[in-house]
């Protein structure tokens, strides 16, 4: 029977997907070698990046000639540090919006002065709260999908002010103006490929603005310039997030995955709102299309919810503890008809009563 597997992270992926990755383990492409013992220096291996680093930015519907696609690793948490480091010179601007947000601030407070614009802390992140960015700062700093929370960015503002914004959970996942945004970072392993890589978009014109004396490891320019292969980079990880891309772009792009991807959370939610056994943390307005957050209302129907849920082989679907309740994850490879066992398990429930 299938495992319908709500995970927030690492995520699932497309069937396909799996198939060809553990196919180029064993042989890659017919070479006779495994992807993971050839050279990251060799032909195989820099078309597999090259591929990668231009779907991402056609994916975004952004231009080469604009901007610049980057594999790096150490996932969204050493870009909180990479960007203050490449960028704060004065003050930064930040919206909290939730736990990720508010690390990316602590890492933030060791290279500069930090303007919270905002925060949602004290409603328990529930909410994206309203902010002005009055005046100049050396870049603005957002998170576009609280994984925890369940809170997504869904307007964002105009501004001269550059505009960076950590997407891990929702990159690919809905059509935005991406030209808006001066930097995007994305750990892969939420909606993008396995864990190991994460995928930073960054406006050419941006890298000649990096402060001095920023060591090579932390410099995007030197990672921009040496094309993701200033040293050995993530090689399955992006390999994987290649073919996720491959698969995107087959399935008409993220315009497509949108309509897709708000289907899931509209059956989702409706049912939320509906049963009288559950209710949802995020404010309505504010809800995220990745990931759902939601509690029971009467604990005492716990037990029998969570062995309704191992009878249907729904997996992972556990809130996090600063929540608690229940989060949905319906990343983009998320077959409705996962959602729609889901949905059928929180009506069985409210028979019961």
């Amino acid at each position: 029977m299938k495992i319908h597997n709500f995970c927030a992270g690492p995520s699932i992926l497309p069937s396909e997907v799996f198939d060809e990755a553990s196919n180029a383990v064993k042989d890659l492409n017919g070479s006779g070698l495994s992807l993971l013992e050839i050279s990251h220096r060799s032909h195989a291996f820099v078309e597999i990046m090259d591929e990668a680093r231009d779907l991402s930015l056609e994916l975004l519907g952004l231009s080469g000639n604009d901007y610049t696609s980057i594999f790096l690793q150490g996932g969204a948490s050493s870009q909180f540090l990479m960007t203050a480091y490449n960028f704060l010179k004065n003050e930064a601007a930040f919206l909290d919006t939730g736990t990720w947000s508010k690390k990316a601030v602590i890492e933030a407070k060791l290279f500069g002065n930090v303007d919270v614009l905002a925060s949602s802390e004290n409603d328990n992140y529930n909410h994206i709260p309203n902010f002005e960015i009055a005046k100049n700062y050396d870049y603005f700093h957002c998170t576009s999908n609280n994984t925890i929370f369940g809170t997504q960015i869904n307007s964002f503002p105009n501004t001269d002010t550059p505009m960076f914004c950590d997407m891990s959970s929702d990159i690919f996942s809905r059509a935005l103006d991406f030209s808006k945004f001066d930097l995007i970072y994305a750990g892969a392993q939420k909606n993008l490929g396995p864990a190991g890589a994460t995928l930073v978009v960054i406006k050419n014109d941006l890298l000649d603005k990096i402060k001095d004396n920023v060591p090579s490891m932390m410099n995007y320019k030197v990672h921009a310039d040496k094309s993701s292969m200033f040293n050995t980079p993530p090689v399955f990880s992006v390999y994987v997030s290649m073919l996720n891309m491959r698969w995107l772009k087959k399935m008409g792009g993220v315009s497509e995955i949108e309509k897709l991807n708000r289907k899931k959370a509209q059956l989702l939610y409706s049912e939320i709102d509906l049963n009288p056994l559950f209710h949802g943390h995020a404010r309505e307005v504010d809800r995220s299309i990745m990931n759902a957050t939601f509690n029971l209302s009467d604990d005492n129907f716990k037990d029998s919810f969570e062995t309704m849920l191992a009878d249907a082989k729904i997996t992972a679907l556990s809130g996090h503890r600063s929540v608690g309740g229940y989060r949905a994850s319906m990343y983009n490879a998320m077959s409705i008809d996962s959602v729609k066992v889901l949905v059928e398990v929180m009506s069985e429930l409210e028979s019961k009563i």
